[in-house]
């Protein structure tokens, strides 16, 4: 029998992934990802040879170690394995799999319980920013059961509060990296924004669609994918993010007015598929727009005066609540939101 790898698989948020200790995997790059590739069964669009679930969402990995960073509990590196390219991307952070992490952390006994809640803060490698995440550890184990509900999930599961710091610029170098609110692409205006996740972001109406479409419709609507794949294309160097053919971002959000009480409706691009729901830190991204003046999101944003605003991002599943702080000036100063986490099984992965 060959030897396997040691690894969890854990549902975080709206995705789920692998989770693997820094120290287990190879040292040098290409081994690594060779080797996740394998433990997905990438490239092949059923990935049936390996875990990954034939989706973007469930093709995903975590790699955790202690951190040597004053203050910080944990790095998180997060890998994007791609469902039919050999492609392991890391230029993006993954909010999603990040409520997770924490969870892992006590589980593989990185972080030490703390009473009845425990807060584990996590340096996000891939951006170099840090959240603060507080996992429920009653009589010091995690506990996975609890009433906070999220959409684009069944059931109900234990909250876990993540609070970002930082994040403005966290991989452009600028909240925005153009340097205009407004960019002109193909006859098309769109805002260019990242407050932790690179977001380009347009009026549905403008690319000739409602915004309340399913994702299977716009999935199977080429002509507008061919149009938001060449805008991506041209924007990716303006927000200095390089050439981003083969990169998962910046993720492409079409918005409209909201439709269920919300404050905005999104269909996001991720960067090819249409995402079932939307990214944390992409949502995150999406509330500031909404947030700053003469953005393409503004004038359709229902957002009241308050300094500390909730922002209800409506997606195709539902919605994701940012609890933003906004200060004098109306510049949005920290964002947070409540996730869930499942760990879904522990044991061995082989790859031979």
């Amino acid at each position: 029998m060959s030897d396997g790898l040691s690894c969890m698989w854990m549902r975080g948020g709206t995705s789920k992934g692998g989770f693997f200790l820094a120290d287990e995997l190879p040292a040098d790059r290409a081994a690594r990802n060779a080797l996740l590739l394998r433990v997905m069964g990438s490239p092949d669009a059923r990935q049936i040879d390996g875990m990954g679930g034939a989706d973007p969402l469930t093709s995903k990995i975590a790699i955790i170690k202690p951190s040597a960073r004053q203050g910080v509990d944990i790095d998180y590196l997060f890998l994007q394995v791609f469902v039919d390219q050999a492609i392991v991307g890391d230029a993006q952070n993954c909010g999603n799999m990040l409520a997770a992490v924490a969870p892992f952390a006590i589980e593989r006994g990185l972080v030490l319980p703390r009473d009845d809640e425990t807060s584990v803060s996590i340096f996000m490698e891939n951006t170099g920013q840090i959240a603060v995440a507080r996992v429920q550890t009653p009589s010091g184990n995690v506990s996975y059961t609890g009433s906070a509900r999220i959409d684009g999930v069944p059931g109900t599961a234990s909250p876990i509060p993540i609070a970002f710091r930082d994040t403005a610029g966290s991989s452009c170098g600028a909240l925005l990296p153009t340097g205009n609110v407004i960019d002109l692409v193909d006859g098309v205006e769109v805002t260019c924004i990242d407050n932790g996740m690179p977001v380009i972001v347009m009026r549905a109406a403008d690319m000739g669609i409602d915004g309340d479409e399913t994702r299977e419709a716009l999935d199977a609507n080429d002509e507008l994918k061919a149009r938001v794949e060449s805008i991506r294309l041209q924007l990716g160097p303006q927000m200095n993010l390089g050439d981003v053919r083969v990169k998962s971002i910046p993720k492409m959000t079409l918005v409209s007015s909201p439709r269920a009480g919300g404050t905005i409706a999104t269909r996001t691009f991720i960067p090819h598929r249409c995402h079932a729901s939307i990214g944390v830190l992409g949502a995150v991204s999406v509330a500031t727009a909404c947030m700053l003046p003469g953005s393409c999101a503004t004038a359709l944003a229902q957002v009241g005066d308050e300094a500390a605003a909730q922002l209800r991002i409506e997606h195709p599943s539902g919605e994701l609540t940012v609890l933003v702080d906004t200060d004098a000036s109306g510049a949005v100063v920290s964002a947070a939101v409540v996730r869930t986490a499942r760990k879904l099984f522990d044991g061995t992965v082989f790859v031979d």
